[in-house]
């Protein structure tokens, strides 16, 4: 807690929640457009996994400039530029005509949802460290939230039969606006304000993780790996240890997902009765028995049981160590949460691959019990996230 007023408090949160929803939403609203995109340009599988792969590079590419842009002029400011200019950047999707224009446009989206990413974490740090109790779960839910209002406003697009262009245009009018007001300073506050470290002008631009951050940046690599896994495998390990339909396994990352964001809605609260340590080591332990119940048990509701475990698992450990990123006493919060997104994004992109090359000279079995034992060191390793000694 500090002196800052109750309201610019408030006001602060509100606005880093509408920030947070407003990156799920522009993220839910090209998921949710992904075929019409492909089916336009008659994008083949390889094809698209290559653009895919182009809009994770420019959010890599990014991460190190959003945060020295962060560190020099403040986490606030820089979330809310970006966020603009990251929701004008689904027209240049919906207007490209060719694969070319259409791999700039990824990477450019990529780039700016990478950076809003960075800034966001930062800016949401920030605004924790003046509450009562954590909420960097609850930003993190906010993000479901709006991911979801995206992937609602593109169902109700194509039953409409509106253009990408179009679609795009509604959700930045409407949803876009609103986040964006919601975050303009009511006053001046230091939630507001430049950060107070900032890099000298030479510093090195990309930045690796130092001290106990290099074991955090682990612990989320852990998590963000086994996500990735889940979203582009579950399903195929449903239907080939389980012997369901592609309609019953598509059911699994479904509960996944719920139950990710009913633990990240109550995380916090679970974070403050615990502490950060315990928690981790706690979610660490549930995110292992439920992978070994899946890989363990070949049936169809043991493996939505352990589904759902590991989806209760990984939701806090990211909000956990981006909390502990923004107070780290080496690097600078932009640096900090920069260094530790690289990470995760890092553990979002070899996750599938990993898994699929373990699939491919044993089983799929093997490659998700590869992510149990990921589990387990992410609780060897939740010590790590204990908040640094002054």
């Amino acid at each position: 807690m500090s002196d800052t007023p109750a309201p610019a408090i408030l006001a602060a949160r509100n606005a880093v929640v509408a920030m947070f929803v407003l990156n799920g939403a522009l993220f839910g609203l090209w998921a949710s457009r992904i075929p019409t995109v492909s089916a336009k340009l008659s994008l083949d599988p390889g094809a698209l996994g290559m653009l895919l792969l182009l809009m994770g590079g420019g959010a890599i590419a990014a991460f190190p400039l959003a945060g020295r842009w962060v560190d020099r002029h403040g986490a606030a400011t820089t979330t809310v530029w970006v966020g603009a200019i990251h929701a004008l950047s689904i027209l240049g999707l919906g207007l490209a005509p060719s694969i070319s224009t259409l791999a700039l446009a990824l990477i450019f989206f990529g780039a700016t949802h990478g950076a809003m990413d960075v800034a966001m974490n930062s800016w949401a740090g920030a605004v924790e460290r003046h509450l009562p109790r954590p909420m960097m779960s609850r930003f993190h839910a906010s993000w479901s939230v709006g991911a979801g209002i995206g992937a609602a406003s593109g169902f109700g697009a194509i039953k409409l039969g509106l253009p990408l262009l179009a679609h795009g245009a509604i959700v930045i009018g409407i949803v876009a606006a609103i986040c964006l007001w919601l975050a303009i300073p009511p006053s001046r506050s230091t939630l507001w304000a430049p950060a107070a470290r900032c890099d000298a002008p030479h510093a090195p631009l990309f930045t690796l993780p130092k001290g106990q951050l290099v074991l955090v940046g682990l612990v989320a690599m852990c998590a963000s790996l086994g996500e990735g896994a889940m979203a582009d495998w579950g399903a195929i390990f449903l239907m080939a240890t389980t012997g369901v339909t592609e309609a019953s396994a598509a059911i699994g990352y479904a509960v996944f997902s719920v139950a990710m964001v009913i633990m990240r809605l109550g995380g916090d609260r679970v974070t403050f009765r615990y502490g950060p340590a315990r928690t981790a080591r706690l979610a660490g332990i549930i995110a292992a028995t439920g992978a070994g119940l899946a890989v363990g048990i070949a049936s169809y509701p043991s493996a939505l049981v352990g589904f759902a475990l590991m989806g209760v698992g990984y939701a806090v450990i990211m909000p956990l160590a981006f909390s502990r990123a923004t107070i780290d006493p080496i690097l600078s919060p932009g640096k900090a949460v920069a260094s530790l997104a690289t990470l995760g994004y890092g553990g979002l992109l070899m996750g599938p691959p990993l898994i699929g090359f373990i699939a491919e000279i044993s089983s799929i079995r093997v490659g998700f019990a590869v992510l149990m034992v990921l589990a387990v060191l992410m609780a060897t390793l939740a010590p790590a996230l204990r908040p640094p000694k002054p």
